[in-house]
């Protein structure tokens, strides 16, 4: 199959790059914009308590005041407020409402803080926009306007709250994706250079993957608003560094290989389909690996995750077709020219490095087997110490954001659960009114509740069947301790609630609890899902039982070894409380899926080298001294470009760009380069039952020496095959 479409490319390379081009147009001109929600409670299904208490609330309260911005205001000189001061404060809240802002329906004075320097206006928008670039909008408006209201006073302003935090997080998502961008190109580029030096080949990857990544992007916001799915700011971030690491992977991956053949005799447009036909099921099985464990997040009961899913597995088969055809057009247009001005593709290097590494696996593979092994399970310890955290807005911006720092002062100003309380929702079942009479006894219940700062009776609906009570925590409400107190509330709601009713919990800490319980489900869910599907992949690719066991086991330990790394790096020596919660979903996708490609080209590499009459640890040997540089090159590349991730000086995508860099480093540098080929070495023919996919299926040649330590050549029949 592969050599028929390297056949079909390589004779109409014009009509194939017409072809994506028009592609490109049609979609980039049709695609409805990509939409972005940063409201944590819409990435949760309608089955979890906290989003059946907003329902509640939605119902009930309609018109409950439920603050989307906060402006927090203190004297300039950090003194306490005067009479003066509060006047002010409470003109500049009638003023901000009388502008009759977009998305905002009242603005009201809020409380002082307790030691008197701090107060606040708060201002409540349309509940059914939550999180929507709409009201990030108007915080702009809010900030711009309330900042100048307070000019002539003796007051200083900062606006916060989660329209606020959605704002500064677009803001940094849009700075964070031009760090990202500037920096993959430029590693790209000057990784390309120093390998083949070439300027052609250097830049030919990043205008195709260019190219690939418009029509990628038009393609996820398709099946976005196809779908109804969910979208967040950091996706953009993450398709970057996927089409552009994993493009230039398969592009090293077509490109080693077609100079190969090259340095063998081919004719170049021969060389390019030997060269399809030769890797083209690598890189095929490569994407299908990294596409079914995209795939696989559809299982997620995470909106987020679910919408990352399909997008990150469409932009993979996007790019994999063009792997497949739009490269190799371009590459057999050009020609050899591609190359210029080096002259090294010419004649095969001795690759001293690689040959002397292929070596110690064929020589001893079992003592590369448990040294490289023994790396793996140490780093793997870290695991033990893993700890998650669940604030989205500040995990997704740096901390001197405005909205940051009005968060961090509110909690020290007022208790640290003011910014965002829990609701206790109690409702009657049988459609009568709830006994008044025991309000005082449920609410002292709850105030009870260790973690609890107070509790209160916050409204009543216009039937008395619904009672809202307010419940502030002595914590911020994305902490430990804050998730840990809601569960406490939660178990007294439920098992104190007057006979004929039913309580359910709202708020943000709840909403954290309920994303808890959802990643936990992923864990058992998605895991396991991807895992087995890539084995079935793997199966396919090799024809064997026994290798994709060992193969996945391998990638299993290279997840644990991330994440162990990534544990010991941020909560060990930088002090965070803990990771991001997502990070081991996406972490293990991408480590397991990404890691894979290397374990599949260096195993499909032995392979081949066995076929050729090679006995196992010979094969093995081989294998890395020829796959070797692809893998190091590519591995570099991919780890390269994640590690861009770090530039955006938020914690999520510095946790993400770090550990899945470190993973893929571990992928190429451990995993595919030592492990893989020494166990397979050792396990020998077995490896390959029931099947006999490295039996040589005729008898090997004998090979002419060739001078300078060049690659032994064999004699190739019409069709570019050696025998």
């Amino acid at each position: 199959m592969f050599r028929r479409i390297g056949n079909v490319v390589v004779r109409h390379p014009v009509w194939t790059i017409v072809a994506w081009l028009i592609a490109a147009v049609a979609i980039v001109a049709t695609a409805p914009g990509l939409p972005s929600n940063s409201d944590e409670s819409s990435f949760l299904p309608k089955s979890y308590e906290s989003i059946k208490a907003a329902d509640i609330q939605a119902k009930a309260f309609p018109a409950a005041f439920t603050p989307s911005a906060i402006a927090l205001y203190q004297r300039t000189d950090g003194g306490k407020l005067t009479a003066a001061d509060k006047k002010d404060v409470e003109r500049i809240s009638s003023e901000l409402g009388e502008k009759k802002i977009d998305q905002v329906q009242k603005v009201v004075p809020g409380q002082a803080s307790t030691d008197g320097r701090y107060t606040m206006t708060l201002v409540q928008m349309d509940s059914k926009n939550a999180g929507q670039p709409v009201q990030a909008d108007a915080a702009k408006v809010l900030r711009d306007d309330v900042k100048k209201l307070v000019k002539g006073t003796n007051l200083e302003v900062k606006l916060g709250g989660s329209a606020a935090q959605a704002l500064d997080q677009q803001d940094s998502s849009k700075r964070g994706e031009a760090l990202i961008g500037i920096g993959t190109f430029v590693i790209i580029l000057v990784t390309l250079l120093i390998i083949f030096r070439a300027p052609i080949l250097a830049f030919l990857p990043l205008i195709t993957i260019g190219l690939v990544s418009a029509i990628a992007n038009g393609l996820i916001a398709y099946a976005t608003k196809l779908f109804d799915l969910q979208a967040n700011s950091s996706i953009s971030s993450i398709l970057i560094v996927v089409l552009f690491g994993v493009g230039t992977d398969y592009f090293l991956f077509l490109m080693f290989r077609y100079r190969e053949r090259l340095r063998l005799g081919d004719e170049p447009k021969q060389a390019m389909v030997n060269a399809v036909d030769r890797v083209g099921e690598a890189i095929a099985s490569a994407a299908g690996a990294v596409i079914i464990a995209f795939l696989a997040l559809v299982l997620s009961t995470l909106g987020f995750l679910k919408q990352m899913g399909p997008a990150l597995a469409i932009a993979v088969t996007v790019t994999l077709i063009a792997g497949l055809t739009l490269i190799p057009a371009v590459v057999s247009l050009i020609g050899p020219k591609v190359f210029w001005p080096s002259k090294s593709w010419r004649h095969e290097p001795e690759n001293a490095r690689f040959a002397a590494l292929g070596r110690g696996v064929q020589k001893r593979p079992a003592l590369t087997t448990a040294l490289s092994g023994l790396v793996l399970v140490v780093l793997s310890l870290g695991t033990l110490g893993f700890n998650a955290t669940f604030d989205l807005a500040s995990g997704s911006m740096p901390k001197t954001k405005e909205s940051m720092v009005v968060q961090d002062e509110m909690q020290k100003a007022y208790s640290a659960g003011a910014a965002a309380p829990t609701d206790v929702y109690l409702s009657s079942t049988d459609g009568k009114a709830i006994d008044t009479t025991v309000f005082d006894a449920y609410v002292k219940k709850l105030g009870a509740v260790d973690g609890v700062a107070n509790a209160r009776l916050a409204q009543l609906n216009k039937d008395g069947t619904t009672i809202d009570f307010q419940v502030t925590l002595k914590y911020e409400a994305s902490t430990d301790k804050a998730i840990e107190t809601v569960g406490r509330v939660r178990d007294v709601a439920h098992d104190d609630a007057p006979p004929h009713t039913e309580a359910l919990v709202g708020g943000m800490s709840s909403i954290y609890k309920d994303i808890d319980a959802a990643v936990t489900h992923d864990y058992k869910t998605v895991f396991p899902v991807a895992a087995l599907l890539i084995m079935l992949i793997l199966g396919l690719l090799l024809r064997s039982v026994v290798a994709p066991w060992y193969l996945i086991a391998s990638v299993g330990l290279g997840f644990g070894a991330t994440l162990g790394a990534t544990v010991w790096i941020f909560q060990g020596a930088v002090g965070h409380s803990g990771l991001m919660f997502m990070l081991p979903v996406i972490m293990y996708l991408f480590v397991v899926a990404i890691g894979t490609d290397y374990n599949i080209l260096m195993i499909a590499r032995l392979r081949e080298e066995a076929r050729e009459g090679r006995e196992p640890r010979e094969a093995a040997g081989m294998a890395l001294r020829h796959a070797g540089p692809t893998v190091a090159a590519a591995g570099f590349i991919l780890a390269a470009t994640f590690a861009t991730m770090m530039l955006a000086g938020n914690a999520l995508l510095t946790e993400m760009g770090f550990a899945v860099s470190f993973g893929i480093a571990v992928a190429a540098f451990v995993m595919a380069m030592f492990f893989t080929p020494s166990l397979t070495a050792l396990i020998g023919h077995a490896a390959w039952w029931p099947g006999h996919a490295d039996r040589a299926k005729e008898p090997p040649s004998s090979p002419a020496p060739v001078s300078g330590g060049e690659r032994d050549t064999f004699a190739q029949d019409p069709a570019g095959r050696r025998t």
